[in-house]
């Protein structure tokens, strides 16, 4: 088989990234330029100085990735980029660079869904996996249970109806006094805490048994430390965190086992920022052993954004025959079960 080299390029949030992945499974080479530490003065992703950053930033990572993966750009078959869903003004600085690169090297341009992205990690990881299966994606901004079908066919199974599990780490760690990005933080003083030293709840959304809700839990952290201050009484963080991640794990393991009957899977595959999580790859594991499920999970490296995962799912896109025109547009919002259509250059919902 003809080993198809393609250059992918990640920037939908605040790591500027640049890789060189061949056949979808083997990464040459990956570059990210990470902006942690100037957000973290902010407590978060300001999206300005991301856009900014990643402007600064993409030549540099780009050029890297070539040279890493002893490249240049007429050894690349296709250039990929991230084109949704992200901040709008960070994508954008990815789709434009990609776009131009594409037209000048006259080489094929494939845009790529984010979320699809971290699912395709798990091709890096474990070579030998393939669709289908059933995924929970946990991230910063997201939190799906997916029916993956195919390379390129996607279900919806469950979803949060507001918080992403991420979002919820993040917030209840600001609330803790931590710094950004919290789940990190959450997640060590997790490890010498107690789970059950603080009652918090398992919201569930009613008629939905395979949804999210991680807005109630993040304002019972909040409440408790509140109530704790008002009352002078020292709130011990480490059980808090420990508390805490027992519940999002809970929920999160809960819904995604139920689904796995439901729908008959019985190979497991965990995506996203969260899936970085100590306990719940911990409780997932056990979950899968008892029920005799086969789990994948990405390597940590390729838990955060990374463009090497854009690279994996980019060459199935490209198999596909999925190009986007010089036109192409980024968009900050767009389901993962949503098609790409070559002659309108845009997404649209399947049929």
């Amino acid at each position: 088989m003809d080993k198809i080299k393609i250059l992918a390029i990640e920037s939908s949030c605040d790591e500027t990234a640049a890789a060189v992945v061949e056949n979808g499974r083997n990464v040459l080479s990956s570059v990210i330029s990470s902006q942690v530490e100037e957000h973290k003065l902010y407590g978060g992703v300001v999206p300005e100085i991301a856009s900014r950053r990643h402007a600064e930033n993409i030549v540099y990572v780009v050029d890297k990735a070539l040279s890493d993966a002893e490249c240049t750009l007429d050894d690349i078959d296709a250039i990929a980029v991230t084109y949704a869903p992200g901040l709008i003004g960070a994508l954008l600085v990815g789709v434009n660079f990609a776009k131009g690169l594409a037209m000048s090297a006259n080489k094929p341009l494939v845009p790529v869904h984010h979320i699809k992205g971290h699912i395709a990690s798990n091709y890096i990881t474990h070579p030998e996996l393939e669709p289908p299966f059933l995924c929970l994606v946990a991230s910063g901004g997201h939190s799906h249970i997916v029916d993956v079908q195919s390379y390129s066919e996607y279900r919806i199974i469950g979803r949060t109806r507001d918080d992403a599990a991420g979002e919820a780490y993040d917030k209840a760690a600001r609330s803790m006094g931590f710094d950004y990005p919290g789940g990190i933080y959450i997640d060590k003083a997790a490890q010498n805490g107690n789970p059950n030293a603080y009652k918090l709840p398992r919201p569930k959304v009613d008629g939905s048994e395979y949804d999210f809700s991680f807005s109630g839990l993040k304002t019972a952290v909040i409440n408790t430390i509140h109530n704790a201050q008002q009352k002078g009484i020292e709130i011990n963080t480490d059980d808090l965190s420990a508390s805490f991640q027992q519940a999002v794990c809970e929920i999160l393991c809960d819904r995604l086992i139920k689904a796995a009957h439901a729908t008959h899977h019985n190979k497991i595959v965990l995506a996203g920022g969260v899936s970085a999580n100590s306990g719940l790859r911990k409780m997932l594991t056990e979950q899968c052993e008892q029920n005799g499920f086969s789990l994948y999970m990405p390597k940590l490296s390729l838990c955060g954004d990374n463009a090497a995962m854009i690279g994996a799912q980019a060459y199935y896109e490209y198999i596909n025959g999925v190009r986007a025109k010089s036109d192409l547009n980024a968009y900050a919002s767009l389901p993962i079960d949503w098609v790409f259509n070559c002659e309108k250059n845009a997404p649209e919902k399947p049929m």
